[in-house]
Order: C-alpha cells, then structure tokens, then sequence
C-alpha cells in the first residue's frame, strides 16, 4: 500500500529490501542525502523471534504496531561515524531504548546491480514514549550503488526541509533529542534541531493544528507527524498532485498533504529558492 500511495504522491520507490528479522522496506531516496524507509511484516513468525531475543528495531516496531496500526511514522534516523560512542551517551543519559543491532542485507537498484549493505544501530527513547523513537544508524558498508534514477522524483522533490514532531511535553522530548544528536544546547525553548541535511522541531499539539491545518490527535509525549519537502516548483507538485487525484490544501507557501492510507504522516510540500 505505501508503495501504490508514494508513487501517486510522485516519488519514485527503490525495490523491496528484505532485513534477515522478518521487515522489509521500499526506501524513496532523496538526492540531498536523507531517505524515507516505509516498513512492513515480512514474516510475522521472524519479527516475532526477533523480538523475543531482543532486536529493539523490530521490538519497537511491533509496540508501535499495536499502539497504532500499520499507519504512522514510528521512528527518526540519525546517520553516524560511531555508533558504538553513541550507544553509551544514550546509556549514560538513561535513555537507551535497548541493545545495539548489528545486521547485512542485500541491496538491488531500478537497473538490477546488487550489493551487500551493512549497518549497526543504536537506539533512543524515553522511559514511557511508545509513539516514536530515534536511533544512530551506521553504515559499516555501503553499496556501491548508482541511486541516480532513484533520486529522480516526478514531483519535485530533492531533500526534506524539516520532520515535525508533537509532544505534550515537548521540554522533556528537546532532551531526548539533544541527547540523541549530541549537543546539549541545541532546540531550546521552540528553535528547532539542525541536523546535516534536515532540521527537526518538536511543536506542542496547538501550535502544530494552528500552523498546518491538521488535527493533533491524541495527546504523546512524542509522535514524528509532519515531513516537510523541498520542491523544485511548487505549482509543478500541485500540478501532480491534482492530476493524481490527490487530497492537498494550501497553507501560506506550503502545500499540506494529510496522512491516509499508505502515508502515516502528514506530507508538507515547500518550494526552496
């Protein structure tokens, strides 16, 4: 289903990726460096093992599952050189979500050519937050893949601006953030995380239905509920999305997306000078 809606929404989708625990994903690569993974159950009876023997990536995505359904945007990935330092911050801080993951999978691109990815993850939450978590991926060995024509997306888009996020407790949440990216004084009070290729904001549930029209939901200490896009031209998206029979609004200079099927989160199209 993710990938039927991405593609109406104008995204060019990689092939399916198969991880040895029972997910699989169909990744949207973006050429500014950062990526959207949509996973799914591959094998209920290998996530379920998995998660037995402790596998956090899949533990977690199974809580998020029964908390909220197949929908949504459960986690934040943040790239790293060291996975390991980074795994004893969220420790000493008190919140490490659980042990590393260290895996290898296959990777194929749109012409065919394979290769062996292979990443280790460390993982992030607070205590009682079972709406969205966060984790350091490492790339132990990255594909020597040519992503070109997986860049190239119909509807515009090269990057992502910004991920938003909802709490109702949004100065505990900075914390968490903060820690997980590793600078203490950064997103204070509502300015948002720089990140390398993105920014993150963490908007209490008033502020984000004021801002983009869309309803809050329930209350979170953490739910990841907005991707902001960069288009090349705003009016060729709209364009796509009409075409596409695409539910959209306007909102000053964005073009707002709501969640549906498919796609869990709000998805927010802005046009960058």
């Amino acid at each position: 289903m993710a990938r039927t809606r991405l593609g109406s929404l104008g995204f060019v989708v990689a092939p399916i990726g198969i991880h040895p625990f029972g997910t699989q994903n169909c990744c949207v690569f973006l050429a500014d460096g950062t990526y959207m993974e949509p996973l799914a159950i591959g094998s209920e009876a290998a996530t379920a093992e998995a998660a037995a023997k402790g596998n956090v990536f899949v533990a977690r995505d199974r809580l998020y599952r029964e908390s909220h359904g197949d929908e949504g945007f459960s986690a934040v990935v943040l790239g790293t050189d060291n996975a390991d330092a980074d795994y004893e911050r969220y420790a000493e801080a008190g919140l490490s979500a659980g042990d590393m993951l260290s895996f290898s999978r296959a990777f194929t691109d749109t012409a065919g050519k394979s290769d062996t990815a292979s990443f280790k993850l460390a993982f992030a939450s607070a205590s009682h937050a079972g709406d969205a978590f966060l984790f350091a991926c490492q790339r132990i060995n990255a594909p020597d893949v040519d992503r070109t024509a997986l860049q190239a997306h119909p509807n515009g888009v090269d990057g992502i601006v910004e991920v938003i996020a909802i709490s109702s407790a949004p100065a505990e949440q900075r914390r968490l953030i903060a820690v997980a990216i590793n600078d203490p004084s950064a997103g204070r009070q509502d300015r948002a995380f720089h990140l390398p290729n993105a920014d993150l904001r963490v908007l209490d549930p008033a502020s984000f239905a004021t801002h983009f029209g869309i309803p809050a939901g329930p209350a979170t200490e953490l739910r990841f509920a907005a991707v902001i896009f960069a288009v090349r031209s705003a009016d060729a998206a709209a364009r796509l999305l009409a075409a596409n029979a695409i539910q959209h609004d306007i909102a000053g200079t964005d073009i707002v997306v709501p969640p549906t099927a498919g796609q869990g989160a709000a998805f927010i199209f802005r046009e960058t000078k």
